[in-house]
């Protein structure tokens, strides 16, 4: 079974021939291949052969294209800076939408024509080519609560919750219609499926997530679905209060950071989500001993599944060991059909 076949499998509630396994890797894939992070996040090339070779490697059963939260916010026009091995950022002090009216002169974007954002979709072209149907491809774009964080900075975007509520409905308003089109450029160029990062909904309650975030959240998912894709939500941080409006949403994979207890996330989103996490992607993968690793796995194990894919609770960590990301793979693999 191709690395796509078990993923897809699980997700038609199937029993695939062993457990999926998708941890997020990003600097770990530019290390992996020697080449500096800020290549890997500008240059399709480097990136996609990055993730095809971390991939090939430990056998992970997906291929990303996810770099770093501030690719759409530089088309826009974001001032973000850029380092010669670490993530780009959005640089807040400059925030694009400090003056809030500045938002009536915001343009639609054009994925193909916006550098970062015509770059990503190269990825997914170029990891179509190295994998094939080999492995699920993913496209990845910045959900409604990110990236109005990333234009007007998160702690503005907090009280305007508050003191700007019509702002920010009209904000999400244009953040998810460019947000569905990019995806859609994604989906058109070879992603199998979607994620959506909206790292900043944790830091707000379910009353606001309710009425402001979830609504947006699920026009994208639905709008991803209608495109014949899959997705997967990505809200890194304590969600713990949010669970249930995460689990309603249809997303066919929710990740679930290692601040969440897996438990509570399993019985609050139900019995049918698949869910993929929470293992503490730094005291526990990256500087744990080997027995330490599968012991956390192995718990996430028995609190999730059946519904369950495996991976670490955010991004893998730059210098974590190889013999820790093993245990993730010999973990998946001994896992056959008896489990489902």
């Amino acid at each position: 079974m191709t690395g796509k076949e078990r993923v897809v499998c699980i997700l038609k509630g199937e029993a695939p021939d062993s457990l999926p396994l998708m941890p997020i890797t990003m600097m770990a894939a530019a290390d992996f291949i020697g080449e500096p992070y800020g290549k890997y996040a500008t240059d399709y090339r480097i990136h996609a052969r990055g993730q095809a070779a971390i991939a090939g490697h430990y056998d992970i059963d997906y291929v990303s294209a996810i770099s770093d939260p501030a690719v759409e916010a530089h088309d826009y026009g974001a001032s973000i800076v850029f380092y010669e091995n670490q993530p780009p950022a959005v640089d807040e002090r400059n925030a694009l939408l400090a003056d809030k009216t500045a938002l009536a002169n915001l343009k639609p974007l054009e994925p193909g024509r916006g550098k970062r954002m015509s770059n990503r979709v190269r990825v997914v072209e170029e990891l179509k080519k190295l994998v094939g149907d080999e492995k699920l491809v993913e496209g990845w774009i910045e959900g409604p609560c990110a990236e109005a964080s990333d234009l007007r900075g998160i702690n503005h975007v907090m009280m305007d919750f508050f003191d700007a509520p019509a702002f920010i409905v009209d904000l999400f308003e244009f953040l998810t219609v460019n947000g569905i089109e990019f995806a859609r450029a994604q989906v058109e160029a070879g992603a199998d499926i979607i994620g959506v990062g909206d790292a900043a909904a944790s830091l707000i309650g379910p009353e606001i997530y309710d009425e402001y975030v979830w609504k947006y959240e699920k026009r994208i998912v639905d709008a991803i679905h209608d495109m014949g894709a899959l997705a997967r939500l990505h809200i890194c941080g304590n969600v713990t209060d949010i669970l249930g409006g995460m689990g309603k949403l249809g997303f066919d994979i929710v990740d679930i950071d290692s601040l969440v207890s897996l438990d509570k996330a399993r019985k609050d989103s139900g019995p049918d989500q698949v869910l993929c996490g929470n293992i503490d992607p730094v005291r526990v993968l990256r500087n744990g001993m080997p027995k330490y690793v599968h012991q956390e796995i192995e718990t996430c194990f028995n609190q999730a599944a059946p519904k369950y894919i495996l991976g670490a609770g955010c991004e893998v960590p730059r210098g974590t060991p190889e013999d820790n990301l093993r245990v993730l793979t010999e973990y998946a693999r001994s896992k056959t059909t008896a489990w489902t």
